[in-house]
């Protein structure tokens, strides 16, 4: 179900801070004319922390609105609290996704069978398949490989992101859940190793920026084409470096800004990306014929 580029979309706001419903279907539109091969709208690079409720689910409604069942909606409805997760993983399924992405609790630092209660209410509570996704210079909580493989046979748990930070991992948790698992890389820059491991694609910030050439790098490397995708990979590797040289989304939505689509809205605590550093994301887009 869920292979190839996925992009973590970014929310696009006005300078005010309201979200930018326009620009939003103008993104959605884009991606699905680039080859995108799947979206998740209002994960942590879509500012899920700082969208109210409503902005949060009328997000999700809207991508699902244009998408128009072309290419998979897997909704970010993780939280904290179980219970808020819950609440909005409901929401989304009626509001048509085909998955959810359920980030770890954060700030909480859960132990790891808290890990496992959560994911398991969550669960019993969900109908659609459910992503679990492992970021933990985020969140302060690391998902385990071993408590991934207590959490895969839950026939509603289909796979994860995985974003610790060490592309072995993938092979940690592919040695201990059945092969119908999906893993799929949350490190743009870590990906084709991590496609090496036995991931089957990524959820990509990279992808807001060059959809369609992280299509193509993933697209080649699941068709087999290893030399071609390794070739694509390097020429990524610059902007996967730039779009984190500042907290995520800062870079990317200032890169979406540069290149006309989107307003340079982003929401305190996180600010525009500072100036310093607006030199080189022009010149490493230029070189990536993004301008």
């Amino acid at each position: 179900m869920l292979s190839g580029s996925i992009v973590a979309l970014i929310t696009p706001m006005t300078t005010s801070g309201a979200v930018d419903w326009e620009a939003l279907e103008g993104l959605i539109g884009w991606h699905l004319d680039n080859g995108t091969d799947g979206i998740v709208p209002v994960g942590t690079t879509g500012e899920s922390a700082t969208l109210t409720v409503l902005e949060h689910l009328e997000v999700i409604r809207r991508t699902v609105e244009v998408v128009g069942g072309r290419i998979p909606v897997v909704a970010g409805t993780g939280g904290n609290a179980t219970a808020e997760a819950i609440h909005l993983t409901r929401e989304a399924e009626g509001l048509g996704v085909d998955a959810c992405l359920l980030v770890t609790p954060y700030y909480n630092r859960p132990t790891q069978e808290g890990l496992v209660h959560h994911y398991r209410a969550i669960a019993e509570a969900a109908s659609k398949p459910l992503v679990l996704y492992n970021v933990p210079s985020r969140t302060a909580c690391d998902l385990q490989a071993e408590t991934v493989a207590r959490l895969a046979p839950i026939d509603n748990i289909i796979g994860i992101k995985e974003a610790c930070g060490d592309p072995e991992r993938v092979s940690a948790i592919r040695n201990l859940v059945a092969d119908d698992f999906i893993v799929l890389s949350g490190e743009d820059g870590q990906t084709f190793r991590m496609l090496e491991l036995g991931a089957v694609g990524t959820i990509s910030v990279t992808a807001n920026v060059l959809p369609k050439p992280m299509a193509e790098f993933c697209r080649a490397y699941l068709d087999g084409d290893i030399n071609c995708a390794r070739r694509l990979d390097e020429a990524l590797q610059p902007i996967h470096e730039i779009l984190f040289v500042e907290p995520n989304p800062t870079p990317a939505k200032w890169a979406l800004f540069e290149m006309g689509k989107v307003d340079k809205g982003i929401r305190l605590p996180l600010l525009e990306l500072s100036e310093r550093h607006r030199p080189e994301l022009l010149a490493r887009l230029k070189t990536a014929e993004a301008l």
